[in-house]
């Protein structure tokens, strides 16, 4: 693509000036699948500064929520406001698109913006197909454009000033405000919460129509973008296992919901709904795509379960380990499927009876505990309350000072309270051999940037962890722990809490 150059500053100032009267927006087509929601007819009173104040209000006012899962539901009722959440899960989760115009444009306000883009290309090493793609789509051809290396401020703005869009693969791992919703979401959702940051200038489009495999909450942040959502086209893309490669205009149909987001807006769809976003002549648009739910469905347990169920079976019961039929290859498999032959019926009859059997055998915990695992390594560590900074090994305020180490050597009691940090960061697990604990304390923004962090538990502390997890949201003494002297009980949360896993109700 053939690029002029202008400079980052004049790009950037061309993006800050304030956007020309609105358009005449396209038709707004909505049918069954779709539900309008506009914010003035109501107010959710389950919602947390649901106003629309700063979001770095928000934020304080839920680092005051004593329970981490309680705070997760709260933000995700402001997100989605004035929908209630339990209606939103029940009618509209993985079943159709919603839409929600709230005529608010500071609803968002404080979760990201093209100025806290133009830092983070500034200071932040941000490398090409790593962290940021440059796109563009015309005449029905998607193309990326990404040189190698880092992505400097110069290249990427002059970029953008020639018609092309930049997605930031991942914000959390620059932007503070962006790790923290995120992973506060993820309890929400029991499954990784993750994100994309799209800036698309003035009349232009950066992506052909596609679905996704991942739940979409696309939050519209600044200037306006045209979208258009479409069912999918069979029941073979509903609930897709994987995004869809790149559609033609003609091969999807027509739009069942069609509209303009502005500042503040919120647009809802599940993974196999396809969808398009365009921006008008008058205007760029910031908006931040909030994901979750990827491969998070019941055959991706089962995918666990049933390989780890025939071998206990074939070990446990004679019937798995029996030899098929001399001659089964005689009448079974494609070339005989035609044959209207006894022999085929009994066949799968036996097959039927033995997948029936198979239930029995399926170590359906072990199975979550593999998918929780997962789950672990992909979340993002906790970003603390200075509640929580203050009572946890992190903001511990052990020194060097004066020539000399200053404030260390705080005891745990056994009179000292403790909890875990948050309500999911940890998890006991066993192979069949030992019992580990895995935690997210220690994990990277980066994704998996770090290896799954665990330790072995000793046979006799599994039960002071299990009362651990189970206890919290309330603090228990480490004198409460189910362990056999207090030494044990001491050792065992100082271990904990050297990890991050567990904080003091007072400090140290």
């Amino acid at each position: 693509m053939e690029r002029k150059h202008m400079s980052a500053f004049a790009l950037y100032q061309t993006l800050s000036t304030d956007v020309p009267p609105t358009a005449t927006k396209p038709t707004r087509q909505c049918s069954v699948m779709v539900h309008r929601v506009f914010l003035l007819l109501m107010q959710d009173e389950e919602c947390v500064n649901g106003d629309g104040d700063d979001l770095d209000a928000l934020l304080t006012d839920l680092a005051k929520v004593n329970n981490s899962r309680e705070r997760a539901s709260k933000l995700f009722q402001w997100l989605i406001n004035p929908i209630p959440a339990k209606s939103f899960f029940r009618e509209t989760w993985e079943k159709k698109p919603i839409l929600v115009q709230r005529n608010n444009p500071d609803y968002y306000k404080g979760l990201f913006s093209t100025a806290e883009f133009d830092r983070i290309l500034r200071q932040e090493d941000v490398q090409y197909g790593v962290n940021l793609d440059v796109t563009s789509y015309n005449n029905g051809k998607r193309e990326t454009h990404n040189p190698a290396g880092r992505a400097l401020p110069f290249t990427v703005w002059d970029f953008y000033g020639n018609g092309c869009s930049l997605r930031m693969l991942n914000p959390q791992a620059f932007s503070s405000t962006v790790w923290n919703v995120l992973s506060i979401f993820q309890e929400e959702f029991g499954s990784m919460a993750g994100a994309n940051v799209y800036l698309t200038p003035p009349g232009t489009q950066g992506f052909a129509p596609h679905y996704d495999d991942i739940e979409a909450f696309v939050v519209q942040l600044e200037g306006k973008k045209h979208w258009r959502v479409y069912n999918p086209r069979t029941e073979d893309e509903v609930l897709p296992v994987l995004s869809s490669t790149n559609f033609d205009q003609t091969n999807i149909g027509k739009p069942i919901l069609e509209v303009v987001l502005e500042p503040g807006d919120l647009l809802y769809f599940p993974r196999g709904f396809i969808h398009q976003g365009d921006c008008l002549p008058d205007a760029h648009s910031l908006h931040i795509t909030i994901s979750s739910y990827q491969k998070n469905s019941w055959g991706d347990l089962l995918q666990k379960v049933v390989p780890a169920a025939l071998e206990i079976a074939m070990e446990e019961d004679v019937e798995f380990r029996q030899g098929l039929p001399l001659d089964y290859l005689t009448y079974m498999g494609v070339q005989n499927s035609d044959k209207d032959d006894p022999r085929r019926k009994k066949f799968f009859s036996r097959i039927e009876c033995l997948m029936k059997k198979l239930a029995t055998y399926s170590p359906v915990d072990a199975a979550v505990d593999q998918k929780a695992r997962s789950f672990l390594h992909d979340c993002l560590p906790p970003m603390l309350t200075p509640e929580e900074l203050s009572s946890s090994v992190q903001g511990a305020s052990a020194r060097w000072e004066r020539g000399q180490v200053m404030d260390v050597g705080a005891q745990i009691t056994t009179q000292t309270r403790v909890r875990v940090l948050r309500a999911g960061c940890a998890r006991l697990c066993s192979d069949g051999e030992a019992v580990n604990l895995y935690y997210i304390t220690e994990n990277s923004r980066v994704y998996h940037k770090e290896e799954l962090k665990s330790f072995e538990i000793k046979a006799e502390h599994t039960d002071a962890i299990e009362f651990l997890i189970h206890s919290y949201p309330k603090f228990v003494t480490v004198g409460s722990f189910p362990c056999e002297s207090a030494e044990d009980k001491i050792a065992l949360a100082e271990l904990l809490f050297e990890r991050g896993i567990i904080h003091t109700a007072e400090r140290l």
